[in-house]
């Protein structure tokens, strides 16, 4: 029997109902501390949902989260990020009319308990600088530091994002479509740096695209109408026959 210590985020029957439609449906979620976990399914499965859930955008209609063993089902989202769970999103959420650097400095000011405080003096800030280029480095962004954010290609921005999330520290990251919109060479960048970032820290995320998946993943969870249809490691999941009718079936319901 697996004990609880061994899972960073764990959620029991969770259930969100929306005016009589269960979009979240029992949904029980272990995430082992360490790893990549995957959420995949077609669209509609209810990904976003438990996303939303999970860092407090919603409240669940029924069941609990667990945070390193803590019941965290009705703290609020700032708590959560106080906690150490930290979300990237879908789209990306840098601000486009800062500089790369001053993106960073952002989230390392709120780390500091600073706020974003660009009218202090500039030594300061000099050592959050420091910090921000360190991070912008470990990237391969460093030389971008003082580009315009709006100017950046789209695989930086989604890079500099997840880059954004690593300035608080987090002890879990959640991914929500990491490389959604990127080409092959902006994906294979992403893939890089999340197996990076993996390396000392716990990744849920959600992914549509199965070779991100297979590549990144140590343990999947499929999702369908809400409720979990598989889990386990790539192999078992996408061999699994319910599994290739439900996702592999929406896809190609998609790209019809």
């Amino acid at each position: 029997m697996t004990e609880h210590g061994e899972y960073m985020l764990e959620t029991r029957n969770l259930s969100k109902e929306f005016r009589g439609f269960l979009a979240v449906d029992d949904v029980n979620l272990q995430v082992r501390k360490g790893e990549i976990h995957a959420l995949i399914g077609p669209n509609g499965a209810g990904k976003t949902t438990v996303f939303n859930l999970l860092t407090k955008f919603h409240m669940p209609s029924r069941g609990q989260i667990l945070f390193k063993g803590r019941d965290i089902t009705r703290a609020k989202p700032s708590d959560i990020a106080r906690q150490g769970i930290v979300r990237s999103f879908q789209i990306s959420a840098v601000f486009p009319h800062l500089t790369v650097l001053e993106n960073v400095v952002v989230p390392l000011q709120r780390k500091a308990g600073l706020t974003t405080q660009f009218w202090r003096s500039g030594k300061a800030l000099e050592a959050l600088h420091g910090q921000a280029r360190e991070l912008l480095d470990w990237v391969g962004l460093a030389d971008m530091a003082d580009t315009v954010t709006v100017e950046l290609p789209y695989g930086s921005k989604r890079a500099l994002e997840i880059v954004t999330t690593l300035a608080l520290d987090p002890e879990l990251l959640l991914l929500d479509e990491p490389t959604q919109g990127m080409g092959h060479e902006d994906v294979d960048k992403v893939v890089e740096l999340i197996h990076r970032v993996a390396a000392d820290r716990t990744v849920l995320m959600v992914e549509h695209n199965l070779s991100v998946v297979s590549r990144l993943s140590n343990r999947i969870t499929v999702l369908q109408r809400g409720s979990v249809l598989a889990e386990g490691d790539y192999d078992t999941v996408s061999n699994n026959p319910e599994v290739k009718a439900a996702y592999i079936g929406g896809q190609h319901a998609e790209s019809a």
